[in-house]
């Protein structure tokens, strides 16, 4: 299967907890913003997305509507969902950003390793002279 096919969210590869974090993703809300919609605290969505407890079939239906999936595909990944995250969707535009945004992070990258070695330097001809006195 290619990562064009890939089914993020299906049953194989993520849990209720992945696909309530996902969608919730998508819909740009906050698990604060959730929780307040669906009338619940932080911390029970929270166990929620870390699957450490499960909604009662009311919330789940609430969950569903709010975040516009079907409770079939929170449950199982199967049915009306999302089939990758938003973070993952890339369209061909998006290359030459990409490839500017590495460019730029491998420029930095050896900026630092100079500066590293410039203080390891440092320090070890401190440390040879402390040594010495």
């Amino acid at each position: 299967m290619s990562d064009l096919e890939y089914d993020w969210y299906g049953p194989d590869a993520a849990t209720f907890g992945d696909r309530v974090a996902g969608a919730r993703e998508v819909a740009a809300m906050t698990q604060a913003q959730l929780a307040r919609r669906l009338g619940v605290k932080k911390a029970t969505l929270l166990g929620w997305e870390q699957d450490l407890s499960e909604p009662r079939a009311n919330k789940l239906s609430m969950m569903a509507g709010v975040l516009n999936v079907s409770m079939t595909w929170l449950i199982t990944g199967e049915g009306d969902g999302m089939s990758q995250p938003a973070d993952e969707i890339i369209v061909a535009g998006d290359f030459s950003e990409i490839l500017g945004e590495l460019r730029d992070l491998r420029g930095e990258l050896r900026t630092n390793a100079d500066r590293t070695a410039r203080l390891e330097k440092k320090l070890r001809l401190l440390l040879e002279r402390g040594g010495q006195a």
